[in-house]
């Protein structure tokens, strides 16, 4: 499930610099998430940290692109080249 940022989004420039997948980027109007590099934190942190930090409370679960935690950590390796635990 990568996540997705509504628009509600004030532009405060917060969530970017916690992403650790650089996922998160000024959009046209609003911050936007790239899902093929959002693992909503998996592998990193135990929450997602933009979600923590937003003071808008505007960082959801994109509906769009709804998958497991398997699928995540997956994308957490592929990412980062981290080696898989056994």
């Amino acid at each position: 499930m990568a996540l997705l940022i509504i628009d509600e989004c004030i532009n405060c420039d917060v969530c970017e610099p916690e992403c650790p997948n650089d996922a998160i980027s000024q959009g046209e109007e609003i911050y936007q998430i790239d899902p093929d590099r959002c693992t909503e934190c998996v592998g990193h942190f135990e929450t997602s940290q933009c979600v923590e930090i937003c003071p808008v409370e505007c960082i959801l679960i994109d509906p769009q692109h709804q998958e497991s935690q398997v699928a995540l950590m997956a994308r957490y390796y592929a990412l980062t080249g981290a080696a898989k635990e056994a």
